[in-house]
């Protein structure tokens, strides 16, 4: 049995800020995390867990279910946070962000037994080669899965994404779309300044990959972008999603310095108020 999806661009809207506001609200209690990159992918994590994939919380395990790969592994916190906003397990849950002995680590482990995680995630750039790993084996079984991968543009500086690019173009990999939160920042600051990815289009058309991009804040550019991968073609999708790091909180939009911080109880406030806004 399939999840749920969510019709209608309000209800997407309406857990895209609640997954906002628990991403805040677990940063805060354990005092260190990523929020930046969590804030900027919110909406395409929304998408895909409300409106794009099939998957049932109360069977993890269904066979039948679409894999999501978090690559970007560091934005633990707003995939944990989809997570529990669908039902995969108790939003309470979100406060143990980072505690020892908690199932939420700073990067996902399978062998912390949370439910709904596909991969152990934490060095940057291996995400892709296993989601190619999984859409080939699913296409030798006959499977309808479909393979959906996440990873950083700042994360497209590893050489290993480009080996599994190349794989998944050979092997004409319709189940697998890969898709780029391009929020131009990473760690040290501007991508395009750190190591450029420009033109990144034409890179991954070259690559052999169907192309699109989109407005990763935006559910109808992004659900119109997702209608439009795999099944007519033959051969693997990206879709270059276009977002502003921290997006939601004006304060902290744009700054590459909440890369890699938690704000404070009191920050966390005034956050979470801007939010409901």
């Amino acid at each position: 049995m399939a999840f749920s999806l969510i019709n209608g661009i309000p209800g997407l809207s309406q857990k895209a800020r609640a997954i906002r506001k628990s991403v805040v609200m677990s940063l805060a209690e354990s005092g260190s995390g990523h929020l930046g990159g969590s804030m900027s992918s919110a909406d395409i994590l929304t998408t895909l867990y409300f409106s794009v994939m099939q998957h049932d919380p109360c069977n993890p395990s269904w066979p039948g279910r679409d894999r999501f790969i978090l690559s970007i592994g560091h934005i633990a916190p707003v995939f944990y946070a989809t997570l529990a906003e669908a039902g995969y397990f108790p939003k309470e849950e979100l406060l143990n962000l980072r505690k020892l002995g908690s199932r939420l680590q700073g990067h996902p482990g399978r062998d912390h037994g949370l439910p709904g995680l596909e991969l152990s995630a934490g060095s940057l750039g291996q995400g892709l080669s296993v989601a190619v790993g999984m859409a080939i084996a699913a296409g030798m079984d006959n499977m309808g899965n479909r393979f959906y991968c996440l990873c950083g543009d700042g994360e497209l500086q590893e050489g290993s994404v480009w080996e599994a690019a190349m794989a998944a173009a050979h092997h004409n990999l319709n189940n697998l779309v890969l898709i780029i939160d391009r929020n131009g920042l990473q760690i040290d600051g501007n991508t395009e300044k750190v190591m450029a990815l420009e033109p990144l289009k034409k890179k991954w058309e070259a690559f052999g990959w169907d192309t699109l991009e989109c407005d990763g804040h935006d559910f109808r550019s992004l659900i119109s972008a997702f209608q439009k991968t795999g099944i007519e073609q033959s051969r693997p999708s990206v879709i270059i999603a276009k977002t502003v790091m921290g997006k939601g909180i004006r304060s902290i939009e744009g700054d590459y310095r909440w890369h890699g911080k938690a704000p404070t109880k009191e920050q966390a406030e005034e956050f979470i108020s801007e939010l409901e806004i």
